[in-house]
């Protein structure tokens, strides 16, 4: 069974938090996580990350940090 908060997404913009959200399934985090990046990926300074809070580990990030 998944959390209902397992998933946590959240949009920055110049390092203050804008949005957030919490998703049970990695797939529809997964694509909020496209569908965020598209709305706000040109926005100076955004940073969207997507993160699985039981693993506590990152899952996706925009832009990639390279």
């Amino acid at each position: 069974m998944n959390s209902p908060e397992r998933f946590h997404l959240i949009h920055s913009a110049g390092g203050r938090p804008v949005a957030h959200g919490w998703w049970s399934d990695e797939a529809v985090a997964r694509s909020k996580f496209v569908l965020w990046v598209g709305q706000n990926g040109s926005v100076v300074g955004t940073r969207i990350a997507l993160d699985d809070e039981a693993e506590a580990r990152t899952l996706a990030v925009w832009p990639d940090p390279e």
